[in-house]
């Protein structure tokens, strides 16, 4: 089985307007609800491809509700630690004229210590040896940077494996517990390891640094060029094939989800990446908050080019 976990979720609200006016009342032509949060994208795109998973995390209030009931919907299975605070609700105004937006994130609820080890103690009793576990996102308020850390120990302490996709201290902390695989972009790869990326070279060097604070592999997305894969002894560079892009919102959530749906199918790392880059590149192909459809992604699967680094 394939647990997804979001410890922030959000719903996010977007308006369509013809354009953005300040000290004005704008007027939404149009409106749309989506659920949001890294974790249930990768299981979005899981679903899409035809895998199962389940949507593990914290949710709260009338909102916690439209997620369940929202991802229920899409067929995906949810398994909610419920909270006494209200699920954040995020807000995107885009303008349909300018081709601009502006979007307003809630911190989210603050999550109490007792609502924490509810989580942990439901991790436990779900962890399964040769189980899949994508960590993703960001933490909300009273959770401390350790979480992902004490997720990982105990996951993988019972045989399951688990990929770590987040940031800053939450992902320093998160590689010195030895997770399979972490997936930073190239600018959390800087910013964790202070170390340039600004080639090919420079990226799998701050790649290799961040595998010896712990983690079995590190994969670098790196957008429209791809990602870049380092592993004991080895080194990829997948190079993503050429979309007419739409909406690259969610393409890195695509990306893990079509890595960690490889794994499970019993593929090496390296053919799981070019699963990730394809996934990746046709959720950025769709308009608005679509995922790739398993179909495309074995379209654009046929020109993503992997080759091994010396």
């Amino acid at each position: 089985m394939i647990y997804t976990v979001t410890l922030n979720p959000a719903v996010d609200r977007e308006l369509s307007v013809p354009a953005i006016e300040f000290n004005s009342v704008l007027r939404a032509t149009d409106c749309r609800v989506d659920y949001g949060g890294k974790g249930f994208n990768v299981s979005r795109l899981l679903k899409s491809l035809g895998a199962s998973s389940v949507a593990v995390g914290f949710a709260g209030g009338r909102s916690g509700e439209l997620l369940r009931d929202g991802l229920n919907t899409l067929g995906i299975e949810v398994d909610f630690v419920w909270i006494g605070g209200e699920t954040r609700t995020n807000v995107s105004i885009v303008s349909t004229e300018q081709k601009r937006y502006v979007k307003a994130n809630e911190p989210g609820p603050v999550i109490s210590a007792a609502e924490q080890q509810a989580l942990l103690e439901k991790i436990r009793s779900l962890a399964k040896k040769d189980d899949w576990w994508v960590l993703a996102g960001s933490l909300p308020p009273g959770v401390p940077d350790t979480i992902y850390a004490d997720i990982i120990t105990s996951v993988q302490g019972r045989g399951a494996k688990v990929i770590l996709d987040t940031s800053e201290n939450a992902l320093l902390h998160g590689c010195k517990a030895a997770p399979f695989l972490v997936k930073p972009n190239a600018y959390e790869a800087n910013k964790l390891t202070g170390m340039p990326v600004e080639g090919i070279d420079q990226i799998a060097a701050a790649a290799q640094a961040i595998r010896d604070m712990g983690p079995g592999s590190v994969v670098v997305s790196l957008g429209k060029d791809g990602a870049m894969l380092v592993e004991e002894g080895r080194a990829w560079v997948a190079k993503s094939p050429k979309i007419q892009e739409r909406n690259p919102i969610g393409a890195g959530d695509s990306m893990v989800g079509g890595v960690v749906w490889g794994l499970q199918a019993g593929l090496p790392l390296s053919e799981a990446l070019r699963w990730g880059v394809a996934c990746g590149a046709a959720t950025a192909s769709l308009s608005g908050t679509a995922v790739a459809t398993k179909e495309l992604a074995e379209t654009l699967l046929e020109q993503v080019q992997i080759k091994s680094l010396p």
